[in-house]
């Protein structure tokens, strides 16, 4: 039996609007946790936020993944759970042109995906492990949709913020985007002046901080003094 849960509220629109002008790799020099580990994007440039509408299948069975694209709305993401399954794929062109024409924004799969021109000429972009020929059927045996799934190496609950760029994928709580998203654009502001300070001769290593690990007698190749 397949089971259905609710399905989850949309995101916060600003927090939306905010996190499309931020990078994903500005969160990975905050924390580590809460990246899809391993998934790699169809096309880049690639840039989607998003509300997880999250499935798990039973590697073989994607029923539940029909089921959940039928239900797909404007801004979500649809992100599969494939129980450990890299070598087949649930997803093609068909999931991909659905879930497009309701609305999402695109799709985040544990597993492999097929129909590789057919999804780039949909302008849908989908993170995976990779493509393949071998895929899965509908058999309804089991699944489960909007439930906590397991995707690259995170948990991700139906509602959280799929936040997603051509470096990757993390995942987000719905209360942290607004907060996260200023924070990241802060630290990123910070970088104009750093680089206006590299082109007149300054220090990357001065800027960052890891000048004040550098060996006795470290000399930095913008500066004439010796640093200890």
């Amino acid at each position: 039996m397949i089971e259905m849960g609710e399905m989850p509220e949309g995101i916060d629109e600003q927090a939306v609007a905010a996190l499309s002008t931020v990078c994903v790799s500005t969160l990975g020099h905050l924390r580590d946790w809460g990246f899809a580990i391993g998934l790699q994007p169809n096309r880049r440039p690639v840039r989607f936020v998003g509300c997880a509408v999250t499935v798990r299948i039973p590697h073989l069975d994607s029923a539940a993944v029909h089921l959940a694209a039928d239900l797909l709305r404007p801004g979500d993401v649809l992100v599969v759970d494939q129980c450990g399954d890299h070598t087949r794929s649930c997803v093609g062109g068909l999931v991909s042109y659905t879930a497009k024409e309701r609305g999402a924004v695109g799709a985040v799969v544990d597993g492999a995906v097929n129909d590789y021109e057919e999804t780039l000429a949909y302008d849908f972009p989908v993170f995976s492990r990779g493509f393949s020929p071998l895929t899965t059927r509908i058999l309804g045996i089991e699944g489960a949709m909007n439930v906590p799934v397991s995707v690259g190496g995170t948990v991700v609950h139906p509602g959280d913020i799929v936040f997603a760029d051509s470096d990757g994928v993390a995942f987000l709580k719905p209360h942290e985007g607004r907060e996260l998203a200023e924070l990241l654009a802060s630290k990123e502001a910070a970088e104009g002046p750093a680089r206006e300070d590299i082109a007149a001769g300054g220090s990357l290593s001065a800027f960052s901080g890891a000048d004040s690990y550098a060996p006795p007698g470290w000399r930095s190749a913008s500066s004439d003094t010796m640093r200890i």
